[in-house]
């Protein structure tokens, strides 16, 4: 089974621009200096696009972690998807959904993931990963909302 759950940030910033961010490998690793996450292999700096791939080093619960994602969906700058390809997760799919409306734009984060624990794994996902992940996006997306380095 995987654990879903949602992040809603709210930002003046236009849709195409926060569709730009939130794609940016420099504004992502921006976002994360905390775990010191660095792009290492496939698209390592500017816009990610369909189809292609960036593998990330961090530092998480004091272990060094890779994880390759693939863009596997994208309607600028409606919508994009990544999705892991190779990492610690037994399956992570992230959709990146943006609306726009009078007073600027919503992003909605959808997270599914699932952790190759075997039968103890459903426990350590809704207690520590599942809370864990979730501040990490919260994180990321106050950085990109705010406008911080791209």
């Amino acid at each position: 089974m995987a654990v879903y759950f949602e992040c809603i940030t709210r930002t003046s910033m236009s849709k195409s621009e926060l569709f730009d961010r939130a794609r940016s490998i420099d504004a992502h690793r921006a976002s994360m200096a905390r775990s010191r996450e660095e792009a290492v292999a496939g698209v390592t700096s500017g816009l990610i696009s369909l189809g292609e791939q960036v593998t990330w080093r961090a530092w998480h619960f004091g272990l060094p972690l890779r994880m390759t994602s693939r863009i596997t969906e994208m309607e600028s700058p409606d919508l994009f998807v990544d999705e892991q390809v190779k990492g610690p997760f037994k399956r992570f799919r992230h959709v990146h959904e943006f609306r726009e409306d009078r007073a600027g734009t919503t992003m909605i984060d959808q997270i599914e993931f699932a952790a190759p624990f075997g039968p103890i794994g459903r426990l350590v996902e809704k207690l520590v990963l599942a809370r864990y992940l979730q501040r990490l996006i919260e994180t990321r997306n106050r950085h990109l909302a705010e406008g911080g380095a791209r």
